[in-house]
């Protein structure tokens, strides 16, 4: 099991605290990693500086390229994701082989051919003498922030788009479930030349705020809650850096008094308990007519008691 670093195409053990990795399930100890120290947070930014003249300058075709290669990589080592992911995230086996890992894999698939098929506004003749032309350059270095409730498909949802388009990475996913992070950049580091994609461990203000005010990043995507993206606003502000914040949301329900309750609670048993219910768009709110709000309350509430709670990797498992 991978628990270093990748840092400028090496992997390195963490100088910072060491955190024990539990399976939720059970509350095992599966594996300790050591975080970032603020020095070796600066190493991949500095990293992923120094590889973005030369990565921005690849052709959308090579990107392509090594992004099919990843792809095809994590499609060969599925089963061992998916195994880790379940025991990291305690979220059922069946649930991480056979939604997120196909998930992943299309993901960095799409943005593969994504950026070799870009559209844009037309250019043209604007002014007597002159062409106007649209022309696409990367940013520079992303910091990206991934959550602990889908870690690898969230972790490919960042770099997929952020290295199509030419820029380099530093990844830092959850310090609860870094471990199939840590085993993506495994499989990517006979990838991409040393520095494109780096990965780093640890806590919110010891790594994650380092790495997101680093004045060398030139933009921040998140996944998490608000008081983070208020945090990161912040910081991003004395530099003028780009954001991308998905943060938490409360998706309503709104049930009106003919509605068809038959089609009604199953949807709510689905989108409301997927994932244990850890789900930015989780159907978490109700709102029912009074007309029918009694049985939906007591339809929903027999449809909950049916969900198949127990250990991950046995069969039917819902939770």
């Amino acid at each position: 099991m991978q628990t270093k670093m990748f840092i400028d195409g090496a992997f390195v053990e963490g100088a910072g605290e060491a955190e024990q990795i539990l399976a939720p399930a059970t509350g095992e100890v599966i594996a300790t990693v050591r975080e970032a120290s603020a020095a070796q947070v600066d190493d991949a930014v500095e990293a992923a500086a120094r590889a973005f003249p030369t990565w921005a300058r690849t052709t959308p075709k090579d990107r392509s390229t090594m992004l099919m290669r990843l792809a095809d990589a994590i499609e060969q080592q599925v089963a061992r994701f998916a195994a880790l992911e379940s025991d990291n995230c305690g979220k059922p086996h069946g649930a991480a082989l056979n939604d997120d890992m196909p998930a992943t894999i299309d993901v960095l698939r799409f943005f593969a051919g994504a950026v070799r098929a870009q559209t844009g506004a037309i250019g043209g003749e604007y002014l007597p003498g002159y062409t106007s032309m649209i022309r696409r350059d990367p940013v520079g270095v992303v910091a990206s922030v991934a959550p602990w409730n889908y870690p690898v498909m969230i972790a490919a949802w960042k770099i997929g788009p952020a290295l199509a388009a030419g820029n380099t990475v530093v990844l830092k996913p959850s310090e609860q479930t870094p471990l199939t992070a840590l085993l993506l950049a495994e499989v990517a580091a006979g990838i991409f030349p040393k520095g494109v994609l780096n990965v780093v461990c640890g806590r919110g203000l010891t790594v994650g705020a380092p790495l997101t005010s680093h004045p060398k990043v030139a933009m921040v995507s998140l996944t998490g809650d608000v008081g983070t993206g208020q945090r990161i606003l912040q910081q991003a502000a004395g530099t003028i850096k780009r954001t991308h914040l998905e943060l938490g949301g409360k998706a309503p329900v709104i049930v009106l008094d003919d509605a068809d309750l038959a089609a009604v609670v199953p949807g709510i048993r689905a989108f409301g308990f997927y994932n244990a219910g850890q789900d930015c768009t989780a159907a978490c709110r109700i709102y029912a007519h009074k007309k029918i709000y009694d049985n939906l309350v007591a339809d929903v509430s027999a449809a909950v008691k049916s969900i198949k709670v127990g250990a991950p990797g046995h069969d039917g498992v819902e939770m």
